[in-house]
């Protein structure tokens, strides 16, 4: 007899129509997240092209534009569609895409034979990392001014309202990060979808008053364009590669969505939206060259455009959320890595784990974001300086991609080379375009990559310095625990629990050396505790603690090593309240343990270990770093700081 308490049994039908449901959720998620910056382009790069103040305008004729609307097109399919979505996208870590996942994939896939030239890709990527930091900054400026200027178009008179308005947004922006994109997040998907479906109706409107616009998806346009008119279209090329301009946040945020939903988006929605707007845009121009002011905007009809300025604002928001968000995963990803100090950091979602917020590079963005948009004053004069940034990132990926290729899926080298060949050969062909405006603006963004770069790279190395200068203070740590053990160090055994966090597992502790030789005692049980950051962005749970009584099983002395990826945040006494008793000598008494940190202060020393602007810049970021006891979850009621100092 049947049970008639049972509960009912979803069908196929059922189980199918939540999976599909998830899906979609998935790709409205990525909508609203991953499309923001590639998704608004199209306010802003036509207009840059045609642009009469450009220190190298491009004739308004119609060969011109059909040429620039195909070049715009075919930039779009090779850089996103076939750089990004089909090859990059495909060479992740654990999930995780970005250049610092292609950095971590680097260092695991590499031959020893290889190691120069996988350290060589590694600085080159870290560059392109911190041209990302370039791009964040660029970003929210040029997105949103560009916006606010759809007011001029509205009403002239209110041209001086533009950059104020600008400036309270951005402000806006940077104050709410904190609370984090989950709790507006449900909002940016129906926001975004309404812009695509709005800027490709727009779009379809214009090419149906002038459909032989169509012809510039023919790819000889843009090939006539380039080679014969080589000296207009190289210029050009400044400007063009705005239309990719997010290309990187498709695969840095993969992780969040996966590949599929980020690709379907693009696909279904995202890429012909915004090929209708680039095409209406260029029919405009071809009925009447005036339009080249503000073409994205006079496409909307005259009652639309208070709206579409609106919505553009909206978007453009979003847009700057998404790089925000980036750059705050990338220095997260970076400190985790040992590029940068440890930095504090707030998950701002229990769901998805890459939705951080990191304080000081928050206040650090904004303050560059409000210095960009009150110096340069309009999105037009941004648009020289952010091709730069956009183009080095792109070109570093494509270069580290295809190594990656080679080194982990053993890609035939024939296969690599006439794959890279002609990716490269376009992505330097807009670097070299966007050279040509290094000194109207292009020198900004390499002068904050330089900038970023130096302090990572004098970080790493200083860390190095440290670390070895640390390891010869503190002492082998098996000699100093057979030294307690045979009565050569006396110490007072008292009860309790401590907890003595510690860089690895071959030297002690200076607080636990510091308590033993100074201090006289020693708890009944110590814990010596090391925290790994593996170049994974999750540690499973079975792989996460390694437990050694280091050669004494009953003295109460073990070291614990604890694993966690480079996106998960160390949690010190619920990492210790999982393990089992008989592993740790007795069960730990964790509700009154005292947990202790060892305190280094840096002094420049007299050793040319480098060059002293380097040890006084390596000091200067050391004061960033995040507070131990809060990054690590302890109590600060328990907890011990004793100090020391290394000379570097």
């Amino acid at each position: 007899m049947a049970d008639r308490g049972a509960a009912p049994q979803p069908t196929a039908a059922q189980h199918s129509g939540a999976q599909n449901t998830a899906r979609l959720a998935l790709v409205v998620g990525a909508l609203g997240v991953v499309f923001g910056d590639i998704g608004t382009s199209p306010i802003y790069t036509l207009q840059t092209v045609f642009n009469p103040d450009d220190p190298h305008p491009v004739p308004v004729t119609a060969q011109n534009v059909y040429g620039v609307v195909s070049l715009v097109f075919w930039s779009v399919v090779i850089i996103v569609l076939v750089t990004y979505v089909l090859l990059a996208m495909r060479a992740d870590n654990e999930g995780e895409g970005g250049i610092m996942a292609l950095i971590t994939l680097l260092r695991r896939w590499s031959s020893p034979r290889g190691r120069r030239a996988t350290a060589v890709l590694a600085a080159l990527g870290i560059f392109g990392a911190s041209l990302f930091f370039g791009d964040s900054m660029i970003t929210p400026a040029i997105s949103v001014l560009s916006a606010v200027e759809g007011l001029k178009v509205v009403e002239p008179s209110l041209e001086s309202a533009v950059v104020p308005l600008t400036a309270v947004i951005i402000v806006l922006l940077f104050l709410v990060q904190r609370r984090g994109t989950a709790a507006v997040g449900r909002v940016f998907g129906p926001v975004m979808i309404a812009w695509f479906v709005a800027i490709g109706a727009c779009g379809v409107s214009a090419i149906a008053d002038h459909p032989q616009i169509l012809r510039a998806l023919s790819p000889s346009y843009a090939l006539g364009f380039l080679f014969g008119h080589f000296g207009t279209a190289f210029f050009a090329l400044a400007a063009v590669v705005l239309a990719v301009t997010g290309a990187e946040a498709l695969y840095a945020d993969m992780g969040h969505f996966g590949r599929r939903p980020i690709t379907r988006g693009w696909l279904f929605l995202v890429f012909p939206a915004c090929v209708l707007s680039y095409l209406g845009q260029g029919a405009l121009i071809l009925g009447d060259p005036r339009n080249i002011s503000s073409p994205f905007f006079l496409l909307a009809p005259g009652w639309g455009r208070l709206p579409m300025v609106v919505l553009a604002t909206a978007a453009t928001v979003i847009a700057s959320q998404a790089v925000i968000t980036g750059a705050y995963s990338v220095a997260s990803q970076a400190a985790q890595l040992g590029y940068l100090p440890r930095l504090r950091i707030a998950y701002t979602s229990e769901s998805t784990m890459g939705q951080v917020y990191v304080p000081w590079i928050n206040w650090l963005l904004m303050v560059s974001v409000l210095t960009l948009v009150f110096a340069f004053r309009s999105s037009t004069a941004l648009a020289f300086a952010f091709g730069m940034a956009v183009t080095g990132t792109i070109t570093i990926t494509t270069l580290l991609f295809f190594y990656v290729a080679r080194a982990r899926w053993g890609t035939p080298v024939w296969l690599v080379v006439a794959g890279a060949t002609p990716l490269l050969a376009v992505d330097l062909l807009f670097v070299a375009a966007n050279a040509t405006k290094l000194l109207h603006g292009a020198w900004l963004p390499l002068l904050i990559g330089i900038t970023a770069f130096t302090v990572m790279t004098t970080w790493q190395r200083g860390r190095e310095i440290v670390t070895a200068e640390r390891a010869r203070h503190e002492g082998p740590l098996r000699e100093f625990v057979d030294g307690l053990h045979c009565g050569e160090v006396p110490a007072l055994r008292v009860p309790g629990t401590a907890v003595f966090l510690n860089r690895g597992k071959q030297t002690a502790p200076l607080a636990l050396r510091a308590n033993v030789e100074h201090n006289h005692v020693r708890h009944d049980q110590v814990v010596i505790l090391s925290i790994e950051t593996e170049p994974v962005p999750r540690v499973p749970a079975d792989q996460r603690i390694t437990v050694d009584d280091l050669g004494y099983a009953e003295d109460g002395i073990i070291h614990v090593t604890a694993r966690f990826g480079y996106v998960e945040t160390p949690d010190v006494p619920t990492t210790l309240a999982v393990l089992d008793p008989a592993e740790t000598e007795g069960r730990l008494q964790l509700d009154q343990a005292s947990y202790f940190l060892s305190k280094i202060e840096l002094r420049r020393g007299k050793e040319p270990t480098m060059a002293p602007w380097r040890k006084r810049l390596f000091i200067a970021t050391s004061y960033i770093t995040a507070d131990a006891a809060e990054y690590f979850g302890l109590p600060r009621e328990r907890t011990v700081i004793m100090g020391s100092h290394i000379e570097v």
